[in-house]
């Protein structure tokens, strides 16, 4: 038998505190003042008669006992979110909506989109760039640019390309560092770092080129760790570095000579990108007329 559930009022107060970490900002988040706030919390106590907020000083954390509880209503709370994210994508009016990993959409996918306009006429297309894989229900309404064995779970997955690495720097960092011409000589230069954090291990980082070349690892903490690719290319391009970057997302900096490869020597990604999409995706034929550009835009 299920127990009665507490006020959805006081559950998202108490979900708006365990996350931001405090009464005021969980009050400005809602819209009402701390006072109601702390009113909800007191009321989610008593009724599930286990304290859920300890001071700690000036500053209050959620007690130990409820921390395990705060995790599950904040993954319900963003299941309620996503919902309301589905059903507005449902009414929406755009012909194709593109889930991606952000450096995907801003520097290979958005480039090339005036060609398929070109091609097929104009078209509303939403892109919505994130690390976060959707959820299936969402998987008939959207494609997804990804990265990797995640494509797997999508119920049609294509490769698009697997990509090589490089070493880059900027002109000017050039002029004051010539010797980075000379791939001996890039372990002792400054350095960008890029890491896509823990479920992405294998992917290459500047070590991994120089491993490759039978050169030692970087002599010095890198000057800037970042965890979108877009980002770090940014900062080698402003001057902060050299950086390993990827073929497709450098290529346009490259040609307009933000960038400079310092080597033609190159290592591969482990794995390529996807392009992924669900059942009913392809009932429209705008979202058939995109899969089958994207797919002839790597063929070539």
């Amino acid at each position: 038998m299920r127990s009665t559930l507490p006020p959805l009022r006081a559950l998202q107060a108490f979900e708006a505190v365990g996350r931001l970490g405090s009464v005021t900002a969980a009050a400005r988040a809602l819209g009402v003042t701390p006072g109601a706030i702390s009113q909800q919390i007191k009321l989610l106590e008593d009724q599930v008669n286990l304290p859920l907020i300890v001071k700690d000083g000036r500053r209050i954390a959620l007690a130990p006992r409820a921390q395990t509880y705060h995790a599950v209503l904040s993954a319900g709370f963003e299941k309620l979110w996503q919902a309301q994210v589905l059903l507005a994508q449902q009414a929406s009016d755009h012909d194709i909506y593109v889930s991606g990993l952000p450096t995907l959409l801003l520097k290979w996918l958005q480039p090339r989109l005036h060609k398929f306009e070109a091609r097929f006429g104009p078209a509303a297309i939403r892109l919505e760039a994130t690390h976060g894989e959707p959820e299936p229900e969402f998987f008939d309404h959207m494609f997804r640019l990804t990265y990797g064995a995640v494509s797997q779970e999508f119920p049609h997955a294509k490769a698009l390309f697997r990509d090589v690495c490089f070493p880059v720097c900027a002109p000017e960092f050039l002029k004051s560092h010539p010797q980075a011409l000379d791939p001996a000589a890039l372990p002792k230069l400054p350095w960008v770092d890029i890491d896509w954090g823990p479920a992405y291990t294998r992917v290459p980082r500047l070590g991994t080129w120089l491993a490759a070349q039978d050169l030692p690892q970087p002599k010095r903490r890198p000057a800037s760790v970042h965890s979108l690719s877009s980002s770090a290319i940014e900062a080698v391009a402003s001057g902060q570095g050299i950086g390993l970057a990827q073929m497709s997302f450098a290529s346009a900096d490259l040609g307009q000579g933000r960038l400079i490869r310092l080597s033609q020597a190159s290592i591969p990604m482990p794995e390529p990108y996807f392009i992924c999409w669900g059942p009913m995706v392809l009932d429209n034929e705008k979202r058939r007329n995109f899969l089958n550009w994207v797919l002839s835009e790597v063929a070539g």
